[in-house]
């Protein structure tokens, strides 16, 4: 299940889960942390439709030759109506003093990767504030989505198998 399209992303404040090293922050954990098979828990309340739907399924972390995190998700989602295969590509790139970036497939930006903070990715008309939260033993990924075209809340949870 995609979040998004193209737009801007930020980061929006700390809530302290990043360490000061050298005079630049570090995250609490990096990609590189939590490369690997993830077990895919997703819960996305629609609350449009008032709907619930969950996806159960797999998440990959795999490190490419230059340096990239390639993100793969792959799983199942299911609600009153069905279900439906769903996956989605990411690719988290070393920006240097920027920290990691966060990119669509297709190298569009997502949102910084800044565990312990929010961030925001603004896909007009409809703005998108994630938190990614955790450790590498386990790890979440919130993501409030809100405008005229989308109203919902996806949690996902990503522990080892």
């Amino acid at each position: 299940m995609s979040t998004g399209g193209a737009g801007n992303a930020e980061s929006t404040g700390s809530a302290g889960s990043a360490q000061r090293t050298g005079g630049a922050d570090v995250p609490a954990f990096r990609p590189t942390d939590v490369l690997g098979a993830w077990t895919l828990a997703r819960t996305v309340v629609d609350r449009t439709a008032g709907d619930t739907r969950v996806v159960a399924g797999t998440t990959t972390l795999t490190s490419v030759h230059d340096g990239r995190v390639l993100w793969e998700e792959s799983g199942t989602m299911t609600w009153s109506g069905g279900s439906v295969p769903v996956s989605r590509t990411l690719v988290v790139t070393d920006e240097g003093a920027d920290g990691w970036m966060v990119r669509f497939a297709d190298g569009r930006e997502f949102h910084p990767w800044r565990p312990g903070t929010e961030v925001v990715h603004d896909c007009a008309p409809d703005v998108y504030r994630g938190f990614v939260d955790g450790s590498p033993a386990a790890w979440s990924v919130v993501w409030e989505a809100t405008g005229p075209a989308k109203d919902y809340r996806m949690e996902s949870r990503l522990t080892r198998p």
